[in-house]
């Protein structure tokens, strides 16, 4: 089989991988229904949802350089219509929210400049916490790869080529999670073991620097790292 062929079939394989690590669990628990993303919010930002001046509270989860405020189901009630109420320093302001068909995880980006509500992740923000997930880890690799011996140009192009379509895949998956996804270590985990496989196999028949023992325990290394730094980075980072 050729380079290209074997290239391919690996990324039509890790496409595939994608929607078995989606497996959902009958007795999960009830993940937030309603979560409105807010990128750069200030600290003393609060959000609720009411109507008729019944409000609830958001609850706040802090990634850095964004916030995920969440509302359960319950706290909805029964009524189609909302308004969502936005208080920040001396600004307030309301904005009106239809109540969502589906229960289970709604996804909702504020931007406080337009005040405008918008339905899902933006694009512009998928595509920067994708690429920035992707360098880091190719930065991590990259330096176990040096540490490791391998300098010809032929091995660091197969390291580019399999790491962007991995890592790629791997990450694409990741976005297309809702941030609170119960489960997401489990399938983190999964697809991990694949990638170690798939790295494996090509690392060990494409590279021709160094025997077999050597490439393969710098993919075992690498793969490691890049797992504890990925697993990290979730906890602390929007995704």
């Amino acid at each position: 089989m050729s380079r290209k062929r074997r290239f391919f079939v690996i990324f039509i394989l890790l496409i595939l991988s994608l929607n078995i690590a989606n497996t959902s669990y009958g007795n999960a628990a009830e993940p937030p229904s309603i979560m409105i993303i807010v990128a750069n919010a200030p600290d003393d930002l609060e959000i609720s949802i009411g109507k008729n001046d019944s409000y609830t509270d958001a609850k706040v989860i802090d990634k850095v350089f964004e916030k995920y405020y969440y509302f359960y189901y319950r706290d909805t009630k029964e009524s189609s219509s909302y308004a969502l109420n936005i208080k920040t320093n001396n600004l307030e302001y309301e904005v009106d929210f239809e109540k969502p068909i589906y229960s289970y995880q709604n996804i909702y980006t504020l931007n406080l400049e337009s005040q405008t509500l918008s339905p899902g992740k933006s694009m512009s923000r998928s595509i920067a916490l994708v690429s920035m997930r992707i360098i880091i880890t190719l930065i991590i690799e990259g330096i176990v790869f040096w540490l490791f011996g391998f300098r010809e140009k032929r091995s660091w192009q197969i390291f580019l080529i399999i790491n962007l379509i991995t890592q790629g895949a791997l990450n694409i998956w990741i976005n297309g999670l809702f941030p609170m996804q119960s489960y997401l270590f489990i399938g983190l985990l999964f697809l991990e073991i694949l990638i170690l496989i798939v790295e494996s196999i090509v690392v060990l028949s494409s590279i021709k620097e160094y025997r077999k023992g050597r490439k393969f325990l710098f993919v075992i290394t690498a793969n490691f790292l890049s797992l504890v730094a990925g697993g990290y980075i979730l906890t602390i980072l929007p995704f």
